[in-house]
């Protein structure tokens, strides 16, 4: 998952390539018009399109066909190689198409075509007129940009209690802190594109009440709006550390943009940090403010670090990972107390730290939930369609538990791309589509030079497989999660075409159980 170049490489597909050169089911690396191509073949179809990923620029090439779309490498989005459309995020922006011609057995790329802006559809009666989506993260910005290219041509309203325009979450713990990523890589859109989009965010609105009955939502300014559809896509918010000086000014969390802001600013003048909780976020906050030369120390109640959801094999690795770092460990302990210039733990020790971040986990959002009379069971109960126990109310990202069908389960996932995916099915199902939400569980994690693809969802597991080796030398492996003998999860190390596999792996299996 490391930068790639976007030189143009390969053949040159303008003077073209034997059509053997591209066996059924390949893709070919080349260039047209000083632009890096991907030719795909599927049968007697041939594909040209943009060949790296709109996202963080993974290539393409090294991605999976999959019927007619090419999924990226490192974080799976995917592309349709007819439209060149992202049908899946991460990736928000679509990629290229060319003209593909065949003569006397070779292949030639054309010029560029013409993207397709979506055309909106004329309302009809059946349809919501007016979509409110409370909540601006992941699930809710996906939300609004379905919307309008499905070609929704009602009004959308967008209600976020944040003052920022919905950013990329995931940068704010690794890129922006580090200091490798600008300050302009954090908006997921700019201001104008919600306002070119007919997208009405309005920022620095937290909302007060939701009145099912009625369908309105009241804000804390007073002001009302009405709804024929609502998304709840309100998400999580940390939880805080209750001792003693937890609310000094130099004690961080970190969730939002003015968050991380707030923890880059304080990181160029601090020395020595303590980081409560060796949570993802926790270690990643770790390695980036080692980044910064800021001496780092972690604390944590676990015997391993992220033992419990990757295993005590890939807890270890992680820990010895950051200690090769310079990162000091007390693990079997908690923070006592905090002051201006220490934090002090259970087991006696006191650590000198100017600053303090706290990641100990988060909770969903489901307070307007259960005040709107919701089901609520530690997270708003959803069903396969998203919708809730209210007939025109869905529920997408952190706060939705809904029924899986991998493992037979409700189950709640605090991942960016799932909430993403799951406001692109709420709001397909909002315009009346019945689309299931069944798309497999992703995540990653960056720390230092080290990455860590994680596929599927195993709450709970009783076998852990190891192929290849993890050791500070050798970072090469698939770890296999079971639970009854079946798989549930995989952690993928420096094998990206191997999770992309897996993850359609994972969908063969939930479909054969319908």
């Amino acid at each position: 998952m490391s930068d790639t170049k976007n030189e143009p490489s390969g053949p040159d597909l303008v003077k073209g390539v034997s059509l053997s050169r591209i066996a059924d089911g390949a893709m070919l690396l080349g260039h047209a018009h000083n632009e890096p191509v991907l030719l795909a073949r599927r049968g007697d179809e041939l594909f040209a399109i943009g060949a790296i990923c709109t996202h963080y620029g993974a290539p393409l090439a090294d991605g999976l066909l999959v019927g007619d779309t090419v999924r990226c490498p490192w974080h799976h989005a995917c592309f349709s190689l007819r439209t060149g459309a992202t049908l899946r995020p991460p990736a928000l922006d679509p990629v290229s198409c060319w003209n593909v011609e065949q003569r006397d057995g070779s292949v030639y790329v054309g010029e560029k075509l013409a993207r397709a802006e979506p055309q909106r559809i004329p309302l009809k009666e059946d349809k919501p007129h007016a979509v409110i989506i409370l909540g601006a993260g992941a699930a809710g910005n996906e939300a609004a940009e379905t919307l309008r290219r499905e070609g929704y041509g009602g009004r959308i309203t967008m209600l976020s209690a944040d003052a920022s325009v919905p950013c990329d979450r995931p940068n704010l713990s690794k890129g922006f802190l580090a200091g490798t990523a600008p300050a302009e890589s954090n908006s997921l859109r700019s201001r104008a594109f919600y306002i070119d989009h007919d997208i009405d965010l309005k920022l620095n609105a937290p909302v007060a009440s939701l009145d099912a009955k009625s369908r309105h939502v009241q804000l804390a300014d007073g002001s009302r709006h009405g709804y024929d559809a609502l998304l709840l896509a309100t998400g999580a918010e940390p939880i805080k550390l209750d001792v003693p000086g937890a609310t000094l000014g130099h004690v961080h969390y970190l969730r939002t943009l003015a968050d991380s802001r707030a923890l880059v600013a304080k990181a160029l003048t601090s020395h020595r940090a303590v980081v409560i909780g060796a949570s993802f976020i926790g270690l990643e906050v770790a390695a980036s403010l080692r980044a910064r030369n800021v001496d780092v120390h972690v604390v944590a109640p676990d015997a391993v670090p992220m033992e419990k959801i990757l295993g005590a094999d890939v807890g270890n690795f992680i820990r010895k990972l950051h200690e090769q770092h310079g990162v000091t460990f007390h693990l079997g302990t908690t923070a006592v107390s905090i002051d201006a210039q220490s934090v002090r733990l259970k087991n006696g020790e006191t650590l000198q730290a100017d600053l303090v971040v706290i990641g100990i986990g988060v909770r969903p959002l489901v307070e307007l939930a259960e005040q709107a009379g919701l089901a609520v069971d530690r997270g708003v109960t959803v069903d396969e369609y998203l919708e809730t126990s209210v007939p025109g109310i869905f529920a997408a990202g952190d706060i939705a538990r809904w029924p899986d069908r991998l493992t037979g389960e409700r189950i709640r996932v605090e991942h960016w791309v799932l909430a993403e995916r799951q406001g692109q099915t709420a709001a397909r199902n909002m315009l009346g589509r019945r689309e299931r939400f069944d798309a497999v569980p992703f995540f990653w994690t960056e720390q230092y030079d080290f990455g860590l693809a994680y596929v599927g969802h195993a709450e709970r597991w009783d076998q852990a497989e190891i192929d290849g080796q993890l050791d500070l030398g050798t970072r090469n492996c698939k770890v296999t999660y079971r639970h009854g003998g079946k798989k549930l999860a995989v952690a993928i190390v420096n094998r990206d075409l191997e999770g992309l596999r897996e993850e359609v792996e994972l969908e063969r299996t939930m479909t054969a159980e319908e």
